[in-house]
Order: C-alpha cells, then sequence, then structure tokens
C-alpha cells in the first residue's frame, strides 16, 4: 500500500558556547518556525524551550573551543515539533525533578529544567557520543 511519508523538515546548527551562542539559537528557532508558519502558540514555546537549553548547555555543558549544536525537527502534519541541544559536557547530566521537590523560593536559580517540563509533552537527556549529551524536548501543538 502507498502511503505518503508526512513531511519531517530539520535544521541543524552548531553556535558557539557563549551567552550570544545562546541568543543566536533562540532567535533562529523563532525565524525558522515563522518561515514554516507553526502556531504562534508552539513557536512561543519552543522560543522558551530553546532558550532554556542553551543557556544550560552554555552554563553547565561549555568545554573551552567547543560549540554546542541545536537540532528542529518539525512534523507539520503530526503538529509535533522535537528539540534538541546537545553539548560536550556528558558527564553532567540532567535529571528530571523528584515530585514535590521545589526549588528555593529566593534562589534566583534553578527553574531552567521545571519550565521545560511544563512546557514540552517529554524531556530527556541520552548520550551524545563520544563524550557529551544531548537533551532533547518533545512539544505538540494542540491546534494542529
Amino acid at each position: 500500500m502507498n502511503q505518503a511519508t508526512p513531511h519531517v523538515g530539520a535544521l541543524t546548527q552548531l553556535f558557539p558556547s557563549t551567552r550570544r551562542g545562546a541568543r543566536l539559537a533562540r532567535l533562529l528557532t523563532v525565524t525558522e518556525l515563522r518561515s514554516r508558519d507553526v502556531s504562534q502558540d508552539l513557536t512561543e514555546r519552543a522560543e522558551l524551550v530553546v532558550a532554556e537549553l542553551a543557556a544550560n548547555a552554555v552554563l553547565h555543558g561549555r568545554v573551552p573551543g567547543r560549540c554546542f549544536l541545536l537540532t528542529l525537527a518539525l512534523d507539520p502534519a503530526a503538529g509535533r515539533l522535537r528539540v534538541e541541544v546537545s553539548d560536550a559536557r556528558g558527564d553532567l547530566r540532567p535529571l528530571p525533578s523528584p515530585a514535590g521537590a521545589g526549588v528555593d523560593p529566593l534562589s534566583t536559580t534553578g527553574r531552567g529544567l521545571s519550565l521545560v517540563a511544563a512546557l514540552a509533552d517529554h524531556w530527556d537527556c541520552v548520550p551524545y557520543p563520544p563524550g557529551g549529551k544531548t537533551v532533547r524536548a518533545d512539544l505538540s501543538d494542540p491546534g494542529a
């Protein structure tokens, strides 16, 4: 039976492990998703997820002289977007917080992955050979 395969658009880009690189990753995400007529809701959620994951790659995954990699894989027919951010520090892997574990309300850090968990349908961390890691988040568009 011949069945059409949904068109999956993917974008992969290296960025310097700097605050500017994280900002550029966020801006590229918004520009790419808008150019593909992705809904405003999904674009805004993806913007925040990329901002958090890229910032974490710069702050916690930085190895001097190494970049981080952003991959966006869009399946418009299914209304799904996968965001992947890979960095060189595989020894520092983020873990989901246990249920009920909170962040110190006076702390100015530590909320990024909670935000990713709230905005994404699912997120996880996998090895990125030879020694790095990839944090990936799946987002869906309920209106698609």
